[in-house]
């Protein structure tokens, strides 16, 4: 059995299903823990194939969340909050839905405060603010000015990577290797900008040709289908997308050497980590480096600058290397130690 935790044995402190008839509103909200502060996490919205993977989805991003605050040393747990979207969320009604999130927010009374997260806007969160004071990532907050948030986590993502490489590859000098992208969002188009300064080939992918057609102009990226990106030669492989890419069936199509990406849940299983492992390939643990987002929220609620959000950032590719010198120091996998890690500094 792997050393990993069992994600459906890790209970959460609060699960709460909102569906709110007036504003059409569906949505879960996962508490996972509270212990060292209120729960932090962003506010997804995603059309998801079943309510049972909307609540799946929400659990294990809500305990990422807390090992994620663990590891970079914040005074806060993990929460995350779903919106089961439906294709008339735009517009008036799309305002309401989130207005009806705030008002079930405040009644939580500051044991989850929310943000930004894949599929949410700052208009989003201006919506919530109406209801309630525990949201982040406003219009002209911290982490919604250039899109600061996203630009943080990217610049962890990249200088672990950097990290990663000198332990695998003998040197943090990314000159000329090739890293393969997949999903251009944000955080994705944040993270190849990073990489193309440094001299990286860039292949990527995503859904949105739009998006890789605007990699490929700025940046000279090189395209492939999203079904192959997982199977490019490349030095480091960088999902960027939704969780799960790394699975039983993906993970012997690999033809990477290093995963550092800025997804949550890249492993479909803890047992991937070991077939990782098996394969020689190294494994950065996706919560121990794509912290820089959760770095701008604590630096909002705290009032601190971007220079000081920007500086915590800095600080992720020490964490990585703690996870990785723990992983080698027990034969343990990485996923393995950073979980024993995050555990540890959660007291």
């Amino acid at each position: 059995m792997s050393e990993c935790k069992r994600w459906n044995d890790d209970p959460m402190e609060q699960l709460i299903w909102v569906h709110e008839r007036q504003s059409g509103l569906r949505a879960i909200i996962a508490v996972h823990h509270t212990g060292r502060g209120p729960a932090l996490g962003g506010c997804r919205v995603h059309t998801y194939g079943s309510d049972v993977e909307a609540w799946t989805d929400a659990i294990r991003l809500a305990s990422s969340m807390t090992w994620k605050c663990a590891l970079a040393g914040l005074p806060y747990g993990g929460g995350k909050a779903v919106i089961l979207a439906p294709p008339q969320l735009v517009g008036d009604a799309r305002a309401a839905a989130f207005r009806a999130l705030g008002r079930q927010i405040e009644r939580m009374q500051g044991e989850y405060i929310t943000g930004l997260d894949l599929g949410s806007l700052p208009t989003d969160m201006d919506a919530i603010r109406q209801e309630t004071a525990y949201v982040t990532d406003t219009s002209g907050s911290l982490g919604a000015t250039n899109d600061l948030t996203a630009d943080m986590t990217a610049y962890g993502v990249y200088l672990s990577m950097q990290r990663a490489a000198r332990r695998r590859l003998g040197s943090d000098d990314l000159t000329g290797r090739t890293v393969a992208v997949q999903g251009l969002g944000k955080v994705g188009s944040f993270l190849c900008g990073y990489l193309a300064q440094a001299g990286v080939r860039l292949v990527v992918a995503d859904l949105d040709a739009g998006r890789v057609t605007r990699m490929r102009q700025l940046w000279g990226a090189a395209a492939t289908p999203v079904e192959q990106i997982h199977r490019t030669r490349c030095d480091i492989f960088a999902p960027c997308a939704v969780g799960g890419i790394l699975s039983e069936r993906s993970v012997p199509e690999l033809r990477c050497r290093i995963i550092a990406g800025a997804a949550n849940n890249q492993l479909a299983s803890p047992d991937q980590a070991e077939q990782l492992q098996a394969r020689g390939i190294l494994y950065a643990p996706d919560y121990a480096i794509n912290s820089g987002g959760i770095i701008v929220t604590a630096a909002e609620l705290a009032g601190e600058s971007a220079t000081h959000a920007r500086r915590q950032t800095e600080a992720v590719p020490h964490t990585l290397d703690a996870v990785l010198d723990r992983a080698e120091q027990t034969g343990s996998t990485p996923a393995a130690a950073a979980d024993a890690l995050a555990r540890e500094r959660l007291g």
